[in-house]
Order: structure tokens, then C-alpha cells, then sequence
């Protein structure tokens, strides 16, 4: 039998440049310790802060803390199931997670994995959870309105596309009510919105997910759920994974709204894990660099320049006080942060005003930008009224005499604050919102019983609604009042006047 050996050579070289180095080099370290969430490797000495390891079993981890002799790991998964002395590798990328229209309406956990039940996100792209905020030059100002629905934020503290506005109160004063409100009210907008929900009773998460469902608003929403039972890492990360699935989004020159419930949660998960690595504890044993967290998350909400598309990521982050407590150290960074608060007050929620929004503290930074110009026009001076009201009202129950002028102020600000009460789960257009503001603002209600307000107002907007419907859509049309469309509403106001039947009991 005879061999060619050019045949055998030609054989060998397709060998050698077919073959493929098997071998995985990888750095690997040792568990020194492993409890609470976090364990101490030995032996990364070139691994990254923000590093994924994996542990066996396909845990994964986060370089935290990188010390001269060991590296801190925070582990994003069951920390039960790893054992001193185990095998962890480095993995040489940062964490990521998955991005685009595949996370639209479902219900995933801070890494991106499916907790709804309806199979896996199929998506080929993935974001970096920490990214760096875009800088001042890429940024452009507030100046389009992002609606809530509801009267007395569209009135009193506007939000804007890419503005971030603290929703701070004690708990159970209606916070998450106000951003859920907001989160349907975007229905017809085309604003994708994200849930983020850190620390809260997995029952709550399934209530408003339940509601969003009912409501219609589940089609353009995606909830992150990091529970109360969820590993203080994830809490942590929670935040992040939400704030990159949005951004997407907002880099594809759309709109998107965050809401993060709460970020106190994350604090203290933060302290937790802080803590339990050694790091120096600061005021209210939170770390130094508290503010940082949260500074480096809040940035990346923007409405981005022209030229980088015009998009926009607008945040409402949520603060539970104690108390009432807004100067405690992580109300007053994030106050410090953000651009604007809605205060909600216990007294006035337990009152029945509802929502329960404080007018003297709460505040938009970004003001009139925010608001179409028919809103600005009626509602330029409410915020300051309602304040001076209650300052008013607090003096009047001294039992003083009070002139006429002043009973006239305080009569029309009780009915203001009847008119600006509104029921959850019930936006209100802005056309809509404009005529009973216009109502209220301009003395319409000054003769019709405090009690008789809130039908008052249904019913006009009935009326308009069948007797007036091109009066709403001029009002959305122009976006401003003329004198012309001033007097045409006028004239609605008198019409619907004689036919309203005030209540005998009414006063």
C-alpha cells in the first residue's frame, strides 16, 4: 500500500489550521467565607470592581470590594448553596441585561429573568446595568409635558419628559397610587413605562400588577420585582437593571417613565451590604458614598439633545419618610438630587383630600416648561393660593372675626381643595383638567355648596363633553386659551349653570 505524501501533508496543515486551543484560561479564586449575601475570594487578584464571577452551580456574583488580600463578592442568587473553599471563576464582563421590545410587558427580576410565567425574554440585546449619565452637552432642556392625569400635579408641579420628581410621604399616604395613576395615564402617549419595585410585600406587587393588567397599562409596561424577600443584592441592582431597560428606549430617541418604589428600600440594602463588607458606616450608619448611588442612578434620567434623537427617560422616584421626617440623611440627598417633590401629608390623606399633596413644600423645579400653555395660564398662581389658604385656615380656627375679603379667600379655597381631590385610577385629560381649574380659579364655584363641588365638576364635564366636544379638542389643538375660546368656555359655564340643581343639605 502506498501512501502520497503530499496527500498526508496537505491532511496535517488542514489539521493544524483547523485546530482550536481548548483551553479556557480564566482567572480562579477560592470562598474564604461565604453568609448574608456575600462571600470573600481569595486569588482574583486581577478582577474588575463590577466584575461577574460565577460559582458552581452557574451562581453568579458582583466584585464589590477589591481589598489588597481577598475580593468581596456580592451574590446575585441563593448564597446557601456555596460552600467554603469552592471554585469561583472571573468572567471578564460586567453585568448586564437583556433590552429592547421583548421586556415590554412582562415581569422580570433584577437580572432579566421571567417571574410571569410566560417563557423567556427573546431578545439578542443586552445593556450594561451601570452605564455612565450622558454628559451636559447632550442633554437638552425640559420642555415637553409628561401628563399624570392628575389635577393637582399637572396643575401645581409639572412634570416634564426627562424630568426627575421625588414622590416623598410617610407610608400609606398614596405614593405608589400617584405613579401607578401616572403609568396608566400614558396609554395613548407612546411612553414606555418601567415599575421597579424594591423591598415591597410580594401581595402589593401582584396588586398593582393585577390593576395594571385590568387597566390596559401592561401592553407598554414593564415590573421589575426585587421583593421583600429578594437577597439584599439584588435590591441593590434592582434600580440599575430597570434604569438600562429604559434607556434603550430613550437612545431610540422614544419616551420612557421609571418609577423606583422605593428608594429608601434600596438604602438600606445598600447600608446591609456596605455593612456586612467592612465599610466604614456615616450618618445613620449608611456608607459615605450613599449619595453616589443614588446620584449615579438618577443622572441617567434626561431628555437627550436633538441630535442624539430627541428621546427622553423620566423618573418619579419614591421616598418613604418617617414621621414626616424630610430632613433625615436619604430624604434630603435625594430632595438634593432630584427636580422637584410631591409631599404627601398623613393629615390630609386621613382627611379624605386625597391625592394628600402638601402645595407649600411640594414643588417642580422645572415649572411652566412643563405645562401646555392653556395650564400655565389657569393655574399660574394655585400653588401659592392653596398655601396661603391653609396657612389662612389654620388662622381662622382661632375663632377670629374675619373680614369679607378674607372669608371670600378661604370659601374658594375650600372649594379648590374639593375640586382638586380625585378618585385612583381615574386620570383626567388635560383638556379636561384645564376647564375645572378654569372653573375654580376664575370664581365659578364661588356660589355652589363645598359639598356639591366634585359633581359640579362631573357633570359640567359631562355636559362639555356632549354639548361642547370641539371646545376640548381646541384646548388640545392650540394648547393655549385665547380670548375667543376664553369667552366661548365662559359661555358653557353659564349655560351649565341655569340647568345645575344644587342639593337642598349643600352649604
Amino acid at each position: 500500500m502506498k501512501f502520497n505524501a503530499d496527500e498526508i501533508a496537505s491532511v496535517i496543515q488542514q489539521e493544524v489550521e483547523q485546530f482550536a486551543s481548548q483551553l479556557d484560561v480564566r482567572e480562579v479564586g477560592t470562598v474564604l467565607e461565604v453568609g448574608d449575601g456575600i462571600a470573600r475570594v481569595y486569588g482574583l487578584s486581577g478582577i474588575m470592581a463590577g466584575e461577574m464571577v460565577e460559582f458552581p452551580g452557574g451562581i453568579t456574583g458582583l466584585a464589590f470590594n477589591l481589598e489588597e488580600n481577598s475580593v468581596g463578592v456580592i451574590i446575585l442568587g441563593d448564597y446557601l448553596k456555596i460552600n467554603e473553599g469552592d471554585e469561583v471563576k472571573a468572567l471578564g464582563r460586567l453585568l448586564s441585561v437583556p433590552v429592547g421590545e421583548a421586556v415590554v410587558g412582562r415581569v422580570l427580576d433584577p437580572l432579566g429573568n421571567p417571574l410571569d410565567g410566560k417563557g423567556p425574554v427573546h431578545t439578542t440585546e443586552r445593556r450594561p446595568v451601570e452605564t455612565i449619565a450622558v454628559g451636559v452637552a447632550q442633554r437638552h432642556p425640559v420642555c415637553e409635558p409628561l401628563q399624570t392625569g392628575i389635577k393637582a400635579v399637572d396643575a401645581m408641579t409639572p412634570i416634564g419628559r426627562g424630568q426627575r420628581e421625588l414622590i416623598i410621604g410617610d407610608r400609606k399616604t398614596g405614593k405608589t397610587a400617584i405613579a401607578i395613576d401616572a403609568i396608566v395615564n400614558q396609554r395613548d402617549s407612546g411612553v414606555k413605562c418601567f415599575y421597579v419595585a424594591i423591598g415591597q410585600k410580594d401581595s402589593s406587587v401582584a396588586a398593582v400588577i393585577k390593576k395594571l393588567e385590568e387597566l390596559g397599562a401592561m401592553e407598554y409596561t414593564t415590573v421589575i420585582v426585587a421583593g421583600a424577600s429578594a437577597p439584599a443584592p439584588l435590591q441593590y441592582v434592582a434600580p440599575y437593571s430597570g434604569t438600562s431597560m429604559a434607556e434603550y428606549f430613550m437612545f431610540k430617541g422614544q419616551h420612557a417613565l421609571i418609577v423606583y418604589d422605593d428608594l429608601s428600600k434600596q438604602a438600606v440594602a445598600y447600608r446591609q451590604l456596605s455593612l456586612l463588607m467592612r465599610r466604614p458606616p456615616g450618618r445613620e450608619a449608611y456608607p459615605g458614598d450613599v449619595f453616589y448611588c443614588h446620584s449615579r442612578l438618577l443622572e441617567r434620567s434626561s431628555k437627550l439633545s436633538n441630535e442624539l434623537g430627541g428621546g427622553s427617560l423620566t423618573s418619579l422616584p419614591i421616598i418613604e419618610t418617617l414621621e414626616g421626617e424630610v430632613s433625615a440623611y436619604i430624604p434630603t440627598n435625594v430632595i438634593s438630587i432630584t427636580d422637584g417633590q410631591i409631599y404627601l401629608q398623613p393629615d390630609l390623606f386621613f382627611a379624605g383630600i386625597r391625592p394628600a399633596m402638601n402645595a407649600g413644600i411640594s414643588v417642580s423645579r422645572v415649572g411652566g416648561a412643563a405645562q401646555i400653555k392653556a395650564m400655565k395660564s389657569v393655574a399660574g398662581g394655585l400653588r401659592l393660593d392653596l398655601a396661603a389658604f391653609r396657612e389662612l385656615e389654620a388662622f381662622a380656627q382661632l375663632g377670629t372675626e374675619l373680614d369679607a375679603a378674607t372669608q371670600s379667600r378661604l370659601d374658594r379655597g375650600y372649594r379648590m381643595v374639593e375640586l382638586l381631590k380625585q378618585p385612583q385610577y381615574k386620570p383626567m385629560p388635560v383638556a379636561q383638567q384645564v376647564l375645572s381649574i378654569y372653573a375654580g380659579t376664575r370664581g365659578h364655584l364661588d356660589k355652589i355648596p363645598v359639598t356639591d363641588v366634585a359633581r359640579w365638576e362631573r357633570e359640567f364635564l359631562q355636559f362639555v363633553d356632549d354639548r361642547h366636544a370641539d371646545l376640548l379638542a381646541e384646548i388640545v389643538q392650540k394648547g393655549a386659551l385665547t380670548d375667543e375660546l376664553q369667552d366661548r368656555i365662559k359661555a358653557a359655564i353659564a349655560a351649565f349653570q341655569q340647568q345645575f340643581k344644587p342639593t337642598a343639605t349643600g352649604a
